[in-house]
């Protein structure tokens, strides 16, 4: 399943790996990708294992807002 989440507060690329590192460090995320202009990060995930309030509190514990 693939997700799009929009993240504000992203400028730069300890932020990029900061919620790239939160949300590959989920069971069940196999990839996810910031696009720090557009301010969304395309995830890839096995809804049986994790799903979206999961992800976004792993963003948001990273001091991100998420909008989904």
């Amino acid at each position: 399943m693939e997700k799009t989440l929009n993240v504000q507060g992203m400028s730069c690329g300890h932020c990029k790996m900061s919620v790239e590192g939160a949300l590959n460090n989920l069971d069940g995320v196999s990839t996810a990708e910031v696009n720090l202009e557009a301010g969304k990060v395309d995830v890839t995930f096995d809804e049986s294992k994790v799903n979206v309030d999961t992800m976004k509190e792993a963003v948001e514990e990273q001091g991100y807002d998420v909008n989904t």
